[in-house]
């Protein structure tokens, strides 16, 4: 992910800085409480104010002599409590519960079984609920998209785009790349077209393989399509709408109604002014909770997958030590990218990455099977049109491993991390129609994942059709690799995977812990630097923690149970989008 442009700020109340959104060459200071500081631009034209004595940080505690701090005292205090007990924890029930090797075969903790349980029982149990959550999001876009509130102008009926159409479409793409693509790109196309060409798997009466649907048992072209699809409705749509819900509660509470830039802010409509208290206090802790387990999971998969590389590439043993200091060593380049600031250091980095990124698929695309790639994009768009219903069904399906082990962790991971990307998203699309936002949030970003899954995936699986079987054999994190060492200049296209992933690695921890310490700190935009640098380093420990205490299965299990509330938070925020619109409407005409 792209750094965000991150921080609330408080139409009309001058003690606020407002990061900049114009593009403005000049600096923000790093500092709050200034009476001169420029703050969130006020609605422009008629819009539903909504009259509020809270002021932002009231609720705040700081301290500016020895160690400086302004934290909010209920959010950051349960908050950073809560995670940091967890961290201990898991570490000490690693060491309490680890079993010692049978016959050289190292074998699952109790923790780690623990873990593989909960992460099952909540997939294999709820996942009718996140998927039913996640076809709410998109019906809910597509509505808005085609009803009158659609006209709704984010920022007042009389504002302007902060950024040209251009420079927002390529931030919308920016919020879309991240390590998940890296680390899915080849293996999810390659797993799912394996698994579909094997047809499904019956032992006493229960289905055991891993085909969505009713794969395609015997018939390479429908396998691939069927794969190309299930790959693309992971990255489409369903996973744009759960941040496109995100983003525009923020975007319209904070522009239209003048609001705080935090999740609390979207349920005034439900609880009114008790979201200052503790129904807000909580909105606010499962927002923190859901964004740190989110990042940490996309921190460990990023972890196995460079660590993956650097053995492909240098021969450096894929260890768990060998992990721990890559993510130590990462954690500790993001902290410091913290302390200097975003806007010099990571924002730099992450336009790189994107250029790099860029390359790589422009490469694979020049010298793999171009036409196969170039028709196989409609094609797979026409496949993921066909299946997106059945796919999209949450019941009387028998496809139980996909519909549960990858679907449902899947909307689990894109809501924990929606509060994130979310607040990204609002940041950069002040002066938008909600049609507007809405039509370009669901569709960039989503026809370039399915451009990178085509591009990736779709030349692993012609490899496999051609005789080359060493991806889809390798381990999830190798795949990329292992496909890349068919194509020309190997080293050096898998030098630049390698680099891809650190660097989303190092911009997606910066980006998180500012986000996450803005919720924590009440609002406020430039807090202190010590509270970044907590959370930053919080997210690297808690990424170790959970990789020892069970690997990819714990992160994937934290992602889900932090998933699982936050997508209750969402289904309210749903309700609280429709009437907030429905009061700006009434508020135009009424001014008309």
């Amino acid at each position: 992910m792209t750094d965000p442009i991150h921080g609330p700020g408080h139409p009309g109340d001058p003690r606020f800085e407002r990061p900049i959104l114009g593009g403005h060459p000049e600096e923000v200071p790093e500092t709050t409480d200034s009476p001169d500081t420029p703050v969130l631009p006020e609605p422009e034209g008629p819009t539903e104010i909504i009259e509020t004595p809270y002021e932002i940080g009231q609720d705040n505690v700081s301290h500016a002599l020895t160690l400086e701090f302004d934290i909010h005292k209920v959010v950051f205090i349960v908050s950073a409590a809560v995670i940091a007990l967890f961290t201990v924890g898991t570490l000490i029930g690693q060491i309490l519960t680890a079993q010692p090797p049978i016959d050289g075969v190292a074998q699952p903790s109790g923790l780690e079984l623990a873990f593989t349980a909960l992460r099952d029982g909540l997939t294999g149990k709820l996942d009718w609920f996140f998927l039913t959550a996640g076809n709410i999001f998109v019906l809910l876009c597509l509505g808005l998209i085609l009803s009158p509130l659609g006209s709704v102008r984010l920022g007042g009926p009389e504002s302007s785009p902060d950024f040209s159409l251009f420079g927002w479409f390529a931030m919308l793409f920016a919020a879309g790349m991240g390590i998940g693509l890296m680390f899915y790109g080849v293996s999810e196309p390659l797993g799912h077209f394996d698994a579909a060409l094997g047809g499904p798997v019956t032992e006493n009466g229960v289905r055991t393989d891993w085909a969505p649907l009713e794969g395609a048992a015997g018939d390479p072209m429908a396998a691939r399509r069927l794969a190309m699809a299930a790959t693309i409705f992971h990255w489409g749509l369903h996973p744009w709408a759960i941040y496109a819900v995100v983003a525009l509660a923020l975007a319209l509470f904070a522009y239209n109604k003048g609001l705080p830039l935090t999740m609390r802010s979207v349920f005034y409509p439900i609880f009114g002014e008790r979201i200052w208290g503790w129904p807000g206090h909580l909105i606010d802790i499962l927002a923190v909770f859901a964004t740190i387990f989110g990042l940490a999971t996309s921190l460990g998969f990023g972890a196995e997958q460079a660590t993956a590389g650097l053995h492909f590439l240098f021969g450096i043993p894929a260890t768990m030590t060998t992990k721990i200091v890559l993510i130590l060593a990462i954690t500790a380049v993001a902290t410091g990218s913290v302390v200097l600031g975003v806007e010099k250091g990571v924002k730099m980095l992450s336009e790189a990455n994107m250029v790099l990124a860029f390359l790589l698929l422009a490469f694979i695309m020049a010298v793999g099977p171009t036409w196969q790639i170039v028709s196989g994009f409609f094609g797979n768009l026409g496949a993921y049109a066909r299946d997106l219903i059945p796919l999209s069904n949450p019941f009387g399906r028998s496809d139980d491993n996909f519909r549960q082990g990858w679907t449902a962790f899947y909307w689990a991971w894109w809501i924990s991390w929606s509060p994130f990307v979310g607040m990204f998203i609002a940041r950069v699309s002040r002066g938008r129609t909600v049609r507007q936002f809405l039509v370009a949030v669901l569709l960039i970003p989503a026809l370039i994942s399915v451009l990178w899954m085509t591009a990736l995936g779709g030349t692993a699986i012609t490899q496999y059709l051609g005789g080359f079987t060493g991806a889809v054999d390798a381990a999830l994190e190798i795949k990329l690799f292992q496909m890349l060492s068919q194509l020309p200049m190997t080293q050096i296209t898998s030098f630049i995977g390698i680099v891809l992933v650190m660097v989303f690695f190092i911009t997606s921890s910066d980006s998180g812990s500012l986000v996450i310490d803005t919720i924590s700190s009440g609002g406020k935009v430039h807090s202190p630097i010590p509270q970044r640098v907590f959370w930053c380093s919080f997210e690297g420990l808690l990424a170790i923690a959970l990789m020892l205490g069970g690997g990819l299965t714990a992160l994937q299990a934290m992602a889900v149970s932090t998933g699982l509330p936050f997508t209750i938070v969402l289904l309210g925020a749903c309700y609280a989008i429709v009437k907030g619109l429905m009061g700006e409407r009434r508020e135009v005409r009424s001014a008309d």
